[in-house]
């Protein structure tokens, strides 16, 4: 098992930073991917960065390309998302996931999930 808690969410103007932890406990922590998903409302829930267990490989929406940057600190149990030049349009819950057994990048392979953190731009 996994838990996982974000934090770090808040409101915060356009063009503005925020850096989202995922705090995480449990076992093999450092060998699952890890992810971040957004869900705004009334729209699916929808991914915006990853990377693979072994922490070589990242992966980005397009939204977030250029802007957004996914960490981990194994020492910690800790998975960041920098955020910068925020735009009005990722305001959303974002949400910490773990893959203990893919890549990454199916939405299915997510086993654990975060509680959400809300992040709010305003224009």
């Amino acid at each position: 098992q996994v838990q996982l808690v974000e934090s770090g969410g808040g409101l915060v103007q356009a063009g503005g930073s925020l850096r989202l932890s995922c705090a995480a406990s449990g076992r093999a922590f450092s060998i699952y991917a890890m992810g971040w998903f957004r869900q705004a409302p009334g729209k699916e829930r929808e991914f915006v960065a990853a990377f693979s267990w072994s922490g070589k490989n990242t992966y980005y929406a397009d939204s977030a390309k250029g802007r957004f940057t996914i960490s981990r600190d194994n020492a910690k149990n800790t998975v960041y998302l920098q955020m910068n030049s925020l735009k009005p349009e990722d305001t959303a819950v974002y949400y910490c996931a773990a893959d203990p057994f893919g890549n990454g990048l199916q939405l299915a392979g997510y086993q654990y999930w975060g509680q959400g953190t809300q992040v709010t731009v305003s224009a």
